[in-house]
């Protein structure tokens, strides 16, 4: 029997979570819910979705969803999560970044230990399948022991930093973190729901010996040579670099080096690949839900585990000394990062 599926929040993002259920057989959009009646309608009528809601609270009591796609602004992560998690809803899909600060990640991280709900984040680059061929290289041994990662991504780090800090973690296969040593600049804040510094980078040192570099904001690499490359989000990459070789994963493009030391090389499509990935993140959850044993691998308790990292990050700058993890962060950590950089903290 398929999965009931509903989303929360019509708006553009979201459509990439609605076009997904195209290549998927095993859930179905059943409904749909926005306090925006035109946008409601919109979305519906694109979709073919007949069952509208503009109250979540009634659209959860009437249809009991399987999976609910959570598509809002981060600014209303914790409320609506609980709503979902007390309501019963056995799957959640949350858009990302998880997280504004430190008092939202450690509510969610109480959320999470006292829900039986799911709560997946929608880090849909994860199951890219370019992305997850040169993931498979990496497990096989094929470039050797990992020894450093690099990431980057042009826009900032809680808009797409956390897009290529998750793929990091991934690599390194969800290694413990031990220290991360961070440097910020100025202060961006995209559409007034995403609070980050304007240039971020992270020195990240795993318990296994392995370093990554992620980097975020208006510094880092512009690495995209498509059609696309007008667009920030397009320069987005992670480089793996073992005892053997290397892999190279761009948003248009990857590279890999072979055993005779050339390096095969190749160029994708994001768009082509964004579909199926995103049916890829809604079938992991499906796995889950059907099968304790098959977390999904972008779970809520990884993803907070990754957002403390970034946290970890505006302490360390605002301490101006490496963080030993785990770390407790203050609630008003947010605040004392903006401070820092000169930004006036939203009270």
């Amino acid at each position: 029997m398929a999965h009931r599926c509903a989303i929360l929040g019509c708006g553009g993002r979201s459509r990439g979570h609605a076009k997904a259920y195209s290549l998927i057989t095993r859930g179905q959009l059943v409904a749909i819910c926005d306090m925006n009646e035109q946008r409601l309608k919109d979305y519906g009528d694109a979709f073919g979705i007949k069952t509208r809601y503009t109250n979540l609270d009634e659209m959860l009591r009437k249809e009991k969803p399987d999976v609910l796609h959570i598509v809002t602004p981060p600014t209303l992560r914790v409320g609506l999560m609980t709503q979902a998690a007390e309501a019963g809803v056995p799957g959640v899909i949350v858009e990302k970044p998880i997280c504004i600060g430190a008092d939202d990640y450690k509510a969610l991280r109480a959320l999470n230990a006292r829900s039986k709900t799911k709560f997946v984040v929608n880090h849909q680059l994860r199951h890219h399948p370019k992305l997850l061929d040169l993931l498979k290289d990496v497990r096989e041994g094929k470039i050797g022991e990992v020894k450093c990662i690099d990431a980057s991504a042009v826009l900032p780090m809680s808009g797409q930093g956390v897009h290529v800090l998750d793929l990091a973690f991934a690599f390194n296969s969800y290694a413990k973190v031990t220290s991360v040593f961070g440097a910020v600049s100025g202060y961006d804040d995209i559409n007034g729901t995403h609070p980050s510094p304007k240039s971020a980078e992270l020195l990240v040192s795993f318990e296994n010996g392995v370093r990554a570099i992620v980097e975020a904001g208006a510094t880092a690499l512009r690495c995209d040579d498509s059609p696309n490359a007008k667009y920030a989000h397009m320069h987005k990459r992670v480089a793996v670099y073992g005892t053997h070789g290397f892999v190279h994963w761009r948003m248009s493009g990857w590279e890999r080096s072979l055993k005779d030391g050339t390096v095969e090389r190749g160029s994708k499509s994001y768009a082509e690949e964004d579909n199926p990935a995103q049916a890829g993140l809604t079938n992991a959850l499906f796995d889950w839900l059907e099968d304790d044993r098959k977390v999904s691998p972008t779970n809520l308790s990884t993803s907070l585990d990754e957002w403390l990292v970034l946290l970890a990050g505006y302490a360390s700058a605002v301490q101006m000394k490496p963080i030993t993890m785990p770390l407790d962060p203050p609630d008003d950590l947010l605040a004392q990062f903006q401070r820092l950089v000169g930004a006036t903290p939203k009270k």
